[in-house]
Parts: C-alpha cells; sequence; structure tokens
C-alpha cells in the first residue's frame, strides 16, 4: 500500500469514475504493450490514475475526480507499441504521443476540456506548454512518478492495475477481456 491515500478510497474512485474506460476493448490491448521496463501502458495509466487519486486526497485538493481519473487513465492512450521498429515514425514518441493519446481519446470517449488538458500536456516539460489546470498537473507530476517507479521500483505499483480492474468488474456490470 502506498502511504498516499487509503488504498481503498482510491481504488473506489477509480472505479467509480474509469470503469467505463477500463472495460473498453482498446484499453484492454495497452496491456500487450509495454512502456517502462516490464510495465505495460494499461498498468502504467492505471498506476498514474492511482497516484493522482491518491495525492489529490491526501493533500485534500479541490479537484474535478471524475476528470482526474478518466485524464490520467487516458494519457498515454496512443495504442502502439512504440519500441517497435516502425520505419522511425515513432522516433520522436516523447514530444508526440500526447497528441496521438488526445486524438484516439476523443475518437471513443466524450472528454471534457479539463480531462483533454491532462492528457495534452502531460509530458512537460519534455513539451514547452504546461498544463493549465490543477487536475493536469497532477497527471504530469504522477507520470513521471509512475514513470520513475517502474524503472527503479517496479513492485511498488505492480499490484494496482489488477486491483483497480477488479474493483471495477466487481463495482459494475461491464464485462472485461483479457
Amino acid at each position: 500500500m502506498t502511504p498516499l491515500a487509503p488504498r481503498s478510497c482510491a481504488l473506489d474512485l477509480l472505479s467509480r469514475y474509469g470503469r467505463d474506460i477500463l472495460s473498453h476493448a482498446s484499453m484492454q490491448g495497452m496491456k500487450g504493450f509495454a512502456h517502462h521496463a516490464q510495465t505495460s501502458v494499461f498498468a502504467h495509466s492505471v498506476a498514474v490514475a492511482y497516484v493522482c487519486v491518491a495525492l489529490a486526497l491526501r493533500l485534500r485538493l479541490s479537484v474535478d475526480m471524475r476528470a482526474l481519473v478518466r485524464g490520467a487513465l487516458l494519457h498515454d492512450y496512443f495504442l502502439y507499441d512504440w519500441h517497435a521498429f516502425d520505419g522511425g515514425a515513432h522516433r520522436l514518441h516523447g514530444l508526440f504521443h500526447a497528441g496521438r493519446a488526445l486524438k484516439n481519446a476523443r475518437a471513443e470517449h466524450a472528454l471534457s476540456p479539463i480531462e483533454e488538458n491532462a492528457i495534452h500536456r502531460h509530458m512537460f516539460p519534455l513539451t514547452p506548454i504546461p498544463p493549465r489546470c490543477r487536475e493536469g498537473w497532477l497527471v504530469c507530476l504522477a507520470d513521471k512518478a509512475c514513470a520513475l517507479c517502474e524503472v527503479f521500483f517496479p513492485a511498488y505499483l505492480r499490484a494496482v492495475a489488477p486491483m483497480a480492474e477488479a474493483r471495477a468488474q466487481a463495482d459494475g456490470s461491464s464485462s472485461f477481456q483479457g
């Protein structure tokens, strides 16, 4: 358990606001794409959402929790394996994947302006324009923290994705694939 917030409360919020995204076929497909070290893009996205919620709760921040969860889950919704050789199309993945993630997320989900900002600006400072909202800043910070954990402390957040997925499955009637 992370010391950031009670695990159960963070998982409840993640399940409540992210159930439809977690069960979506494209999101489930992200389990097959490697991201940092041995972590899938799916597991990374769930960990980022969990850390965002835990930080917001711990710091008692006034945020749109639904937008925070959804923006965090969709921040890396680029839907390709950026490690696979593709003739150079993904060579500058770090600079351009946020725009691709936003385009894919818009095509498959109804997004609020806060969710769009969190997805599109999560790579600051690698990309020059910072987030405009608290939710965007939380996604930006949690993304960096989770990436570091996944490389240097891979076991720390490993259990979050299966727990969040099981909670969402138990709480709703959505059918999960994979």
